[in-house]
């Protein structure tokens, strides 16, 4: 089956049970194997519950087409953050160890003691803690594939947009018969 043949409403569906299972495996990977999510892993957890449950409501509502516009248009905006959060998060990954930023204090401390400023500083530039690579599969760390599922996304929600646009113009054309 060709991705032009799914409805909007089945990419939606699709989109929410991808997210389930990352974040599914996120959970796993930290109760089952012991690995510590840093700053930037909790962040991009963050932006694929926003990707997963905007999904999940548009899968229910079934929306007409200017409102599958806004759900795409949240899930473009989260899947964008979260690339870019991820990113962040392979560049520090990439550094040398010696240019690597200093490890900082755990995100309850932060929150406990410092602004809120330093947590948000803390969630979205990341730490030396985020540098650390603890998780491969096939050469890529956590947040490569982190990465190359927000891209997936973004797509998917670009897609959406589109197909949203065709069946708007499909239905005008149909009142000016």
């Amino acid at each position: 089956m060709k991705i032009q043949q799914l409805s909007s409403r089945q990419i939606y569906l699709i989109i929410f049970l991808a997210v389930g299972g990352l974040i599914g495996y996120a959970a796993y990977s930290i109760k089952i194997l012991g690995l510590e999510p840093c700053p930037l892993c909790i962040t991009q957890q963050f932006f694929y519950s926003i990707v997963g449950i905007t999904a999940f409501i548009a899968f229910n509502h079934n929306p007409v087409a200017i409102i599958s516009r806004f759900y795409a248009a949240i899930i473009f905006l989260a899947s964008a953050a979260g690339i870019w959060v991820a990113g962040r998060q392979v560049w520090l990954q990439s550094l040398p160890e010696d240019e690597v930023p200093l490890c900082g204090p755990p995100l309850e401390y932060i929150l406990e003691v410092f602004p809120f400023g330093d947590l948000l500083s803390a969630l979205f530039i990341g730490d030396g803690n985020c540098a650390e690579i603890s998780w491969q599969f096939l050469g890529l760390s956590m947040a490569g594939w982190s990465c190359i599922w927000f891209t997936l996304f973004l797509f998917l929600s670009i897609l959406l947009v589109l197909r949203s646009e065709e069946h708007t113009s499909e239905l005008q054309s149909h009142l000016n018969l």
